[in-house]
């Protein structure tokens, strides 16, 4: 039962697997290990988001759509016809577009917060925000020690480094300690340090 997981550890056996698949992607090596990726990745992840939902709802005060990622690569259109996608990818969704993500591969783990892809309406939200003092203030804000904008502020823009931006996720990278001693909390105090963009998005789009 998914109750009676142990999560303690769970990174390190997720992204040893992930670096496993990497090296072995095909259908024929996935099948067989299929067990594995069920106890190591999948049923772990499901734990994981079952627990951080309820106690991220209640922080936030709003419901929240969790998803996490199937590990199936759409190939139809790519040249890389590998299978699997490397990685772990879960989200947590509110129904302004703001989200709260989650990503664990070989290389990295991280967590994430904002909007992917501003809508028309937050578009132009975003341009008047950014062009007064509002915009000060979110420099502040993503200028906290250990926040990574995705893409990186554009400081040579002529409208300034927000301007041109057509969305904003900020991340926290380095969670890999802190996801094995403890994933629920490390992703929720990431969580919390990320409040103050998705409140500042919240607030102003």
């Amino acid at each position: 039962m998914p109750s009676k997981i142990d999560l303690t550890g769970f990174a390190s056996r997720g992204r040893a697997f992930l670096a496993d698949l990497a090296d072995h992607n095909d259908r024929g090596w996935f099948r067989a290990q299929k067990g594995r990726y069920d106890a190591e990745v999948k049923r772990p992840a499901e734990r994981l988001i079952e627990q951080v939902t309820p106690q991220l709802e209640a922080r936030r005060g709003e419901a929240l759509r969790a998803k996490l990622f199937r590990p199936h690569r759409d190939v139809r259109h790519s040249e890389d016809k590998t299978p699997y996608h490397t990685h772990l990818h879960a989200l947590w969704s509110a129904g302004d577009g703001r989200a709260w993500f989650f990503g664990l591969a070989p290389d990295y783990a991280t967590a994430g917060a904002g909007i992917m892809s501003f809508d028309p309406g937050q578009r132009a939200a975003w341009a008047r925000a950014v062009a007064g003092p509002a915009g000060a203030d979110l420099l502040d804000r993503l200028a906290a020690p250990g926040l990574r904008p995705a893409p990186p502020l554009d400081r040579d823009s002529s409208g300034g480094p927000l301007a041109d931006r057509v969305g904003l996720v900020v991340w926290i990278d380095g969670l890999e300690e802190a996801l094995d001693a403890d994933p629920v909390a490390a992703l929720l105090e990431a969580y919390a340090r990320l409040d103050p963009v998705q409140d500042w998005l919240a607030t102003h789009l």
